[in-house]
């Protein structure tokens, strides 16, 4: 996530990490303020080896967000995006607390 985040933010732009707790989850949220995600992309951005049409020319097989997806879904957790292209990105990783 973070490595998303740093790679798709232009020179001077911010990357931010904070954890909130939040009754039996720990929301771990990873902002920045890049490219942003198309509100039609948004929904498949977690499918196996999912490329958006901006980031095509960036390394990658568009594999991990579908693993972060995964790995939170088995430990009984889940992910959500929020993102306006142009202004940037927010993931928000519920993680269990328990």
């Amino acid at each position: 996530m973070v490595d998303n985040a740093v790679k798709y933010t232009p020179a001077g732009g911010r990357v931010t990490l904070s954890a909130v707790p939040l009754g039996q989850f720990c929301r771990l949220d990873v902002s920045d303020t890049g490219i942003g995600i198309p509100e039609e992309e948004q929904g498949r951005i977690f499918g196996r080896f999912y490329r958006g049409g901006a980031v095509r020319a960036e390394e990658g097989v568009g594999i991990g967000l579908y693993l972060v997806r995964e790995i939170l879904r088995r430990q009984g957790g889940y992910v959500k995006v929020a993102s306006h292209p142009g202004q940037g990105t927010t993931f928000s990783l519920y993680l269990p607390r328990e």
